[in-house]
């Protein structure tokens, strides 16, 4: 672990440059933790993605009030 620390840089780097497809980092001879390359193709845009799927009804905001006065309960203003 001391190891890795001291390297991080370097070994993100080889990961990065596809040098390594993962390295396992140890603490005390057990397996602590990986480090892999995260997936290069990222999800496209998410907000939005169920425009058009369902109809929000007009009353959606009707009951705000009171759903924030349950999560509320015994906090003083």
């Amino acid at each position: 672990m001391l190891q890795a620390k001291s390297f991080l840089s370097r070994l993100g780097e080889a990961i990065e440059q596809g040098q390594k497809r993962e390295m396992v980092i140890a603490r005390n001879g057990c397996f602590a933790a990986k480090l892999v390359p995260i997936d290069t193709a990222l999800s496209g845009k998410r907000i939005g993605v169920a425009k058009g799927l369902f109809v929000m009804p007009d009353s959606i905001d009707a009951h705000n009030n009171a759903v924030a006065r349950l999560f509320m309960v015994g906090v003083q203003p």
